[in-house]
């Protein structure tokens, strides 16, 4: 290990960077002074540019790529370097406004019954009721069933943070099955090996296959279950602050996208066409439309 590869691992430590996060930086800065054949010490605004139009024009990376490959670049410079630069000197992709794709409940019903392995199907079906990200459920400990107050225990999600969700008796008594038919000791879904937990790419081939068994149209990973607990919630009533700690997010403005998405707040609304002194209607076709 480099001694500038080394500086910036204790520098990720210091900050409490997850795992996964130094991971991936090492990873793209890595590829970085790969692509130039020299240390980044050496490198500067303008290797920087180069290197991101390649990933664009070149390696075609998808945003969430370009957002990590620029993030670690910024912090290999500001943090590491130490250089006078500003961190909007190192340019941020743009963010599209995109909303989710949302299963409705008969969807969900549909999808989760089209899933064959017993614990698979356990696992996103708690993945759903506590609307967890893939990386909390897999992780999910024996221990983090409470039973007593009615809670599940998700420890260091996104951000380190941990927060209790609520535990569905409908999903306790099927954890309690699944639990009595393999006895696991630590880790609630253990992986290969008892001392590690499930691979989220696991689970995630698991909805691509489930999804195709349903016929469900619209995509499914194991994050739209999330998207669907939160918007589920708020059509039944829930309060978007209660959906926030629930989810665990840190900002109300991430939140309340699920107020655009959710038919209790888009449907219930009166269009002002129904409300017109009995419009004309258009003359009818001579003919239907084929398709309609």
């Amino acid at each position: 290990m480099t001694p500038l590869r080394q500086r910036m691992v204790e520098d990720m430590r210091v900050r409490n960077l997850s795992a996964n996060t130094q991971r991936a930086y090492l990873q793209q800065v890595g590829a970085f002074a790969k692509h130039f054949g020299r240390s980044p010490a050496t490198l500067g605004p303008e290797e920087i540019r180069a290197w991101q139009l390649h990933l664009v024009e070149v390696r075609k990376l998808a945003r969430s790529s370009l957002v990590t490959a620029t993030a670690a670049l910024r912090f290999l410079y500001t943090v590491t370097l130490k250089r006078g630069w500003a961190v909007d000197d190192i340019v941020m992709s743009k963010k599209p406004r995109t909303l989710p794709v949302i299963l409705s409940r008969e969807e969900v019903t549909i999808f989760l019954e089209s899933i064959r392995s017993f614990k698979h199907r356990t696992i996103l079906m708690a993945a759903y009721a506590g609307g967890l990200r893939i990386s909390e459920v897999t992780r999910l400990k024996v221990s983090d069933i409470d039973s007593q107050r009615m809670v599940l225990r998700v420890e260091q999600g996104k951000g380190q943070v941990d927060r209790y969700v609520m535990l569905s008796p409908r999903l306790l008594e099927i954890l309690r099955t699944y639990w009595q038919a393999g006895r696991p000791q630590h880790w609630l879904f253990p992986g290969r090996f008892p001392d590690q937990s499930i691979d989220p790419a696991t689970i995630r081939l698991a909805c691509q296959q489930a999804r195709r068994r349903a016929a469900i149209s619209k995509p499914v990973t194991p994050h739209s279950l999330r998207h669907a607990f939160a918007t589920h919630l708020l059509e039944s009533g829930t309060d978007v602050r209660t959906i926030q700690l629930l989810l665990g997010h840190r900002s109300l403005a991430t939140t309340s996208r699920y107020l655009k998405v959710a038919t209790s707040t888009v449907c219930a609304t009166t269009s002002p066409f129904d409300l017109l002194p009995q419009p004309v209607a258009p003359d009818p076709p001579e003919e239907p439309p084929a398709n309609f």
